[in-house]
């Protein structure tokens, strides 16, 4: 069994500012390797699960987070960001079994985390597919249905773990840990070592079912809307093919096709 892990930091049990997931800060240390943890826990439940073969995007800020030092042998570490459209699944193709997310966290827009963005931390007011608010799981989760990989394992705040079990049926087999929770600019957050032991057991667990049939179903058409917290990004960007300026801050992009969607947003966010 092939797995993929997509990792990010804001979700991890032991973040609560930004200054927290920046390299440098006194903190960083700290939380990067909570981060590395909690990835190898997920490797260590996939492996008696039965994965021989896992590759980790490490899909944070610069993509060198996760010590690599710590991870099983058959685990394969794919750092910094080559730029393609994939972005925080980059390297994801149809070889592998089931794709797994650690670390993540709610959307912009979103008041689960004080955390909460989508891509970009600092541009971005929301992203929404087809009417719906869209987090990085949202997006990333499509991507997998691109290539045909069932997403079947989540982590981070509460509140992404709630939104994106709500969307059921699309993910029938989808597991969840809750790593904390937010409110205003707080967090409560659970036992590092809690957490830890609970993805270990549930990302066994989500690979023991039947998860191969439950592929998300990809819409027919995407409809992408993009607030921008500043009306001038918004105008820059509106230059970009077949994007469009529906008010001040927002644009529209309409496609059938979400490998289009993922080249816009790499290119406008």
């Amino acid at each position: 069994m092939k797995i993929f892990i997509s990792a990010d930091i804001e979700g991890v049990s032991t973040t609560s500012e930004w200054s927290e997931c920046t390299s440098g800060n006194h903190l960083y240390n700290v939380n990067a390797l909570q981060m590395t943890k909690e990835v190898l826990a997920c490797c260590e439940g996939a492996i008696e699960a039965g994965a021989t073969e896992i590759v980790v995007k490490d899909a944070h800020a610069g993509a060198n987070n996760i010590d690599i030092t710590m991870l099983p042998d058959c685990v394969k570490v794919n750092r910094k960001w080559s730029g393609h459209p994939y972005s925080m699944v980059d390297t994801l193709d149809k070889s592998f079994d089931a794709l797994m997310f650690i670390g993540y966290h709610s959307a912009a827009s979103q008041g689960f985390n004080p955390l909460s963005h989508t891509m970009s931390s600092k541009n971005i007011f929301y992203i929404k597919i087809n009417d719906e608010i869209a987090s990085e799981f949202t997006i990333n989760s499509y991507t997998g249905a691109l290539e045909n990989v069932p997403s079947v394992f989540l982590t981070g705040d509460l509140g992404l773990c709630e939104y994106s079990a709500s969307m059921n049926p699309r993910h029938p087999n989808l597991t969840t840990v809750a790593t904390k929770e937010g409110k205003g600019a707080s967090t409560t957050n659970y036992s590092p070592n809690w957490v830890l032991s609970q993805i270990k057991e549930k990302s066994k667990q989500a690979l023991q079912v039947d998860f191969k049939k439950s592929v998300l179903e990809l819409p027919k058409k995407f409809k992408v809307e993009i607030c921008y917290k500043e009306h001038t990004q918004a105008f820059k960007m509106s230059f970009f093919p077949n994007v469009k300026l529906i008010n001040d801050n927002t644009l529209l992009f309409e496609s059938n096709d979400y490998f289009e969607v993922l080249r816009v947003l790499k290119f406008v966010l």
